[in-house]
């Protein structure tokens, strides 16, 4: 394999394409996890992931095999996350929308940033088994929710990319160092604080408090969850809805830096966004960062079709739902393979 390797690199250098595809294709999916899991959009992702190949390209030169090929591809695609990071004149923050008599007070701005997309499941699909380093904390499931992605979002840049090759990659100090020409020292202080803030936000939206994911029902709850969940937006069954919910629930709706919290509220949001008189759904299962979701898609009298609206993402504990989060960009839908319009059902 080590063989196989450096011929590639050796071919690569000498301006071979396919070499090049061949020698960074089977890191390429994970690196784009890891570059979601540093600026919490999936297009962001890509572009990073893009950036990092060309650079790659540009410099095999320079690789001197001194780490392994995926620990310096690693070294690119944080860096140049970082970078992108610091240009954040992309990322506007939304204004709260105006008062509305009809929906509940919120409880207060949301930690979930503008810009927080989901990531669709079936990308993870075609990532190579690479199992952590020793010093992961993390599991695999657990590095990819949205209640983890967005407690990295609160973090500074540095310390993001610190606690995610550390605890998430598993990389060890030293290694973390190298990647972010830092000494482990400061590697190690920007991790102690980073730690300390998500595991305050991860405790603080677990329905038991615990830093650590709730248990998950077996596959059959899950479907049944699912499949009740469905049910009820398909019939604006309101009451079936709020049954599923846990009494603490959490709703957030980016890009709007607001959440919602509570049964209560819960139950008045969706009577006046979701439930109304002049509104029927259609409903399309999915899944996103390892959770169930939900393609939601409005019927249009007019066209006589369903349009695109909304995709859900559902947190779940047991057999209940913990939080619910709305993407209500349908660009968001199409990366998931969902159509911008269903026929009306019979």
């Amino acid at each position: 394999m080590e063989m196989d390797t450096t011929d590639l690199i050796a071919r690569a250098r000498a301006g071979d394409h396919n070499a090049f595809r061949d020698l960074v294709q089977g890191h390429s999916h994970e690196l784009q996890v890891h570059c979601y899991r540093i600026l919490g959009s999936l297009q962001d992702a890509e572009d990073a992931l893009q950036e990092t190949l060309v650079s790659a390209w540009r410099n095999l030169g320079d690789f001197g095999q001194r780490s392994s090929l995926r620990t310096w591809l690693y070294k690119i695609a944080t860096n140049r996350c970082l970078s992108m990071l610091r240009a954040d004149s992309r990322r506007p923050r939304i204004a709260a929308p105006p008062p509305d008599a009809t929906l509940p007070e919120p409880a207060g701005a949301g930690d979930a940033p503008p810009w927080l997309e989901p990531y669709p499941d079936v990308l993870l699909d075609h990532l190579v088994d690479q199992r952590p380093g020793p010093e992961a904390r993390y599991e695999s499931t657990e590095a990819i929710s949205l209640a983890f992605i967005t407690a990295l979002q609160l973090l500074p840049p540095r310390q993001r990319a610190a606690l995610v090759l550390r605890d998430v990659l598993g990389y060890r100090a030293a290694e973390a160092a190298q990647i972010l020409d830092a000494t482990q020292e400061s590697v190690q202080s920007a991790l102690k604080r980073a730690r300390a803030t998500v595991d305050t936000h991860l405790a603080d939206s677990s329905s038991t408090g615990s830093r650590r994911p709730a248990p998950q029902p077996d596959t059959a709850a899950k479907h049944r969850l699912v499949a009740r969940f469905t049910d009820a937006l398909e019939r604006a069954d309101l009451d079936a809805l709020i049954e599923l919910l846990v009494t603490d629930v959490r709703l957030s709706m980016p890009p709007a830096m607001l959440e919602y919290r509570g049964i209560e509220s819960a139950q008045r949001l969706f009577a006046a966004v979701v439930f109304r008189s002049d509104r029927t759904y259609r409903v399309v299962p999915t899944r996103a960062n390892g959770q169930p979701a939900f393609g939601l898609y409005l019927a249009d009298p007019h066209a006589g079709v369903h349009r695109a609206y909304t995709l859900l993402v559902i947190t779940t504990a047991g057999d209940h739902i913990t939080a619910i989060t709305g993407f209500h960009n349908t660009n968001v839908m199409a990366r998931f393979g969902l159509p911008r319009t269903l026929p009306e059902t019979d």
